[in-house]
């Protein structure tokens, strides 16, 4: 009998359960309808003022709730800088980084928080502790090689001048061709060239295999046929180089005005609608026109000084220069 009724305890209290649970459930669902909807229209286009701390209906106007919590940081900042120095949490995950920079690192100087020299009696353990980070961070020979790769790859990157965004596409695509097993019997050094020219050409953003043969150890062949190797397997579509995409470094480097930058690209869209570049090598149309358009403003530019920027010879663009004055009926004032 005791046990009899203890059951029917049991079960008014389950009852009594379930039916607070549901009268909760309706609540939050009053609640959520009344905060999507105006009461005043039933407009739905709710607009949240966070300077003053309002909702606001952007069909009639009324102001449904004017102390909502701000959610977003408690501190200000006026650029990228400071408000990197200011978030509370630590730097984005990168590709870069053979472990998407998750861990952390010891650093080298014997410092500590408060930038205060580390006494003598706790040098070496902090020399201990800084090895063993090192070996946690790389526990394997592909995590090994692949941090050789990207340390290798930031270097190249480095004494050419890329941008964040091409670092990362190299990164990506390495990574691919790791997990295809593309790596191995190749040297790394080889892939990590060819991969950072799959990026540039990818970000349209080029750069020659000369260039990037002068800034690595493996010669311009070696790259060349990596880089062949290396988009047929991973399926890269990257389409061919245009002449355009060469003139704004060019025109950066020789200190030409946008004057000349606006000449240069107009007598390349005239010259592709005439179909003369085509077969002809992107960099050298490219510093031909770029030649011709400071031939033909006040900031003149001779053809020695135009080859060394563009990584041509001065035969190629007196050829390219005078096919493009000739056949576009462009006049030449010596």
């Amino acid at each position: 009998m005791q046990e009899f009724e203890k059951l029917k305890v049991l079960q008014t209290e389950q009852e009594s359960f379930k039916s607070r649970t549901i009268l909760k459930e309706q609540e939050k669902n009053a609640e959520n309808q009344t905060e999507t909807t105006c009461p005043e229209c039933g407009g739905r286009h709710l607009i949240q003022d966070h300077e003053q701390a309002e909702l606001v209906c952007q069909s009639c106007g009324l102001v449904i709730d004017n102390e909502f919590i701000d959610c977003g940081p408690g501190w200000r900042a006026f650029d990228a800088d400071q408000g990197s120095k200011r978030a509370p949490t630590g730097a984005p995950m990168t590709l870069t980084i053979h472990d998407n920079g998750l861990s952390t690192m010891i650093d080298w100087r014997n410092l500590d928080s408060y930038s205060r020299a580390i006494s003598s009696k706790n040098r070496a353990q902090f020399y201990r502790l800084r090895k063993s980070q090192r070996r946690i961070r790389i526990s394997s020979t592909t995590e090994r090689n692949l941090a050789f790769a990207l340390s290798e790859m930031d270097r190249m990157a480095s004494a050419l001048g890329l941008p964040r965004n091409i670092r990362e596409t190299a990164a990506r695509v390495y990574r691919d061709a790791l997990d295809k097993n593309l790596i191995r019997g190749r040297s790394i050094e080889g892939v990590s060239a060819a991969v950072i020219y799959a990026a540039c050409r990818q970000c349209n953003l080029p750069r020659t295999l000369d260039e990037i043969a002068e800034v690595s150890r493996v010669s311009r062949k070696s790259i060349g046929w990596t880089y062949r190797f290396v988009s047929r397997e991973l399926g890269l579509k990257l389409l061919p180089t245009s002449p355009l995409d060469y003139v704004p470094r060019f025109c950066s480097v020789l200190k030409l005005n946008g004057e000349v930058q606006t000449r240069a690209v107009e007598i390349l869209r005239h010259a592709a609608k005439h179909e003369l570049t085509n077969g002809r090598a992107p960099t050298g149309v490219a510093a031909a026109s770029i030649y011709l358009a400071s031939f033909m403003s006040a900031e003149r530019r001779t053809q020695r000084e135009v080859a060394e920027v563009s990584g041509v010879t001065e035969i190629t663009i007196r050829n390219r220069y005078k096919e493009l004055a000739e056949k576009l009926e462009i006049e030449i004032r010596l």
